[in-house]
């Protein structure tokens, strides 16, 4: 089964968010990774949760330097947001979690959704942002 890899049109161009990124991506190989097996029953819930945390703080983090610059595109970006965690959510709650159609469908719409979401929202949004503006 192919991981998710970084690729270079991921970058939205700050090395701090594209770290960040990095960190996600590894993330779901890693829950993917618990699911084929790498790991008990417990590994998978602990790598779900992992994932999910990670996730939810780094668009917690993105939403507030959104509403602190009164970003334009607030709502669309964060509407993808919600549909990711929603995506995970469902994915969480649906077959066995040791099955490996349940780590190629992680793989795949989370592959999918990092491709776009990085390339329009994220780099639109850090565009604007400036190389700068972390906290």
């Amino acid at each position: 089964m192919a991981l998710i890899d970084w690729k270079p049109e991921y970058s939205v161009g700050d090395p701090a968010v594209d770290h960040e990124h990095r960190e996600l991506i590894d993330l779901v190989n890693n829950t993917a990774g618990a699911i084929l097996g790498e790991g008990g029953s417990g590994d998978v819930s602990r790598a779900y949760g992992d994932l999910l945390r990670a996730v939810t703080a780094h668009f917690a983090h993105e939403e507030r330097q959104m509403q602190a610059a009164d970003y334009d595109q607030m709502a669309a970006h964060k509407g993808d947001h919600e549909r990711l965690i929603d995506a995970l959510r469902d994915l969480m709650d649906g077959e066995p979690a040791s099955s490996p159609e349940v780590a190629e469908r992680l793989v795949a719409v989370l592959g999918d959704w990092f491709s776009g979401h990085f390339a329009t929202h994220d780099a639109r949004l850090h565009n604007r942002l400036g190389p700068h503006s972390h906290d």
